[in-house]
């Protein structure tokens, strides 16, 4: 059995290795020079795109932004799973907003514009509070403006008046006072299975995930059986096959699907070491048409990204269920350079945990870490 995933970063590095004990040879293809590449080493593989997708029997994805004409390539071969409808969603804010509402799924207030002037009328209809987001390649707080007050309307038309809004539309919302963030992470089957995990309460840091915490402590079952119905909602509704990511927003009792994520992500990270079967097999078991794997909790977990930053102890290791993976990149600013999931048998054990995690780590890269440490100890 082999898989090509288009993309050759950390996630396609991720399901090779989860490919390895079920016999899935995951080849992976770089995306900006059409080269099929080994997952792990990035070493050019001697083959051809076009021989290699003649020899895959699945094709997938490992991020959204595949260039379309790539997708369409892959879509004619009849193995691209999910489809390539369904990854231009992830791509696209103005797809993804249509979906949610042609699906009657709850998402933030909002309104597409393709000109600067009916700026105005949104703070009318959503409030003068509004975050902006680019339709398009906007990620990890990319591509977002805020207006926190009228005052501010004109400079913000200013900083965006070289776009081109006709290319590239954009996507208007009331800016939520929420309780948290979480997001869900659930797989389908080519017949139609679906599994799916426990909620993770996720904690940015300027627009990027720092840590996840999985089960998200005090999720009730009504709350957790809200989002499952969500994901069952859109997955059926794309009639979509494997990993999909839906990112939400709690108020109160109520759930706001923010942003969709067509492949395995980073808040889903904790499968690795908190679940039986990780995101990352259970997408190739749902391409490969195989049974999915249990999605249930082992124990409390929490997943820390390591960004932009390569130099600290790796005694962390010493910490009892911790686990680093490590992605092999160059040190860049604001770049994941691999993540430390951390597994524990309760909420407060795990906050103990990610206190010693603490001591191991230069905190400056790590801004999310202490608070929720304490927060977690007294659970």
């Amino acid at each position: 059995m082999r898989v090509l995933v288009y993309g050759a970063g950390q996630l396609a590095q991720m399901m090779y290795l989860a490919g390895c004990p079920l016999g899935i040879d995951v080849q992976a293809v770089d995306v900006s020079n059409d080269t099929v590449v080994h997952p792990v080493s990035k070493q050019p593989l001697d083959t051809s795109l076009a021989q290699a997708i003649e020899a895959a029997d699945a094709l997938t994805v490992e991020f959204e932004h595949v260039p379309e004409r790539l997708l369409e390539q892959a879509a004619r071969s009849a193995k691209l799973m999910p489809s390539i409808d369904a990854i231009l969603v992830g791509a696209d804010r103005v797809r993804e907003k249509r979906l949610l509402d042609s699906l009657q799924v709850p998402n933030c207030p909002h309104k597409v514009i393709s000109d600067l002037s009916e700026l105005d009328e949104c703070i009318d209809l959503l409030g003068d509070k509004l975050i902006i987001k680019a339709s398009r390649d906007g990620y990890d707080g990319y591509g977002q403006w805020r207006l926190t007050d009228t005052s501010q309307l004109d400079e913000l038309k200013l900083s965006l008046s070289g776009l081109d809004l006709k290319t590239v539309p954009l996507v208007v919302e009331s800016m939520l006072s929420f309780d948290r963030e979480l997001s869900l992470i659930g797989v389908r089957g080519k017949g139609g299975e679906v599994k799916v995990y426990p909620l993770a309460e996720n904690l940015h840091h300027q627009g990027q995930l720092h840590v996840s915490v999985a089960p998200a402590p005090q999720v009730s079952l009504a709350l957790q059986e809200k989002a499952e119905a969500i994901f069952k909602t859109l997955a059926e509704g794309m009639d979509y096959v494997g990993v999909l990511a839906v990112e939400m927003f709690q108020c109160g009792d109520e759930l706001l699907v923010n942003e969709l994520a067509p492949r395995v992500h980073n808040s889903g990270h904790w499968t690795l070491s908190g679940a039986d079967i990780s995101q990352f097999e259970n997408h190739l078991r749902a391409v490969a048409g195989l049974p999915l794997g249990d999605t249930a909790a082992i124990g409390p977990s929490a997943m820390i990204n390591v960004i932009g930053c390569s130099s600290f102890s790796r005694d962390l290791l010493s910490i009892p269920g911790c686990h680093l993976h490590w992605y092999g990149k160059s040190v860049r600013d604001k770049r994941k350079m691999g993540h430390i999931n951390l597994v524990a048998k309760s909420y407060a054990g795990l906050g103990e945990k990610m206190h010693t995690l603490s001591q191991y780590l230069p905190l400056e890269f790590f801004p999310k870490l202490v608070n929720e440490a304490q927060r977690l100890s007294k659970c």
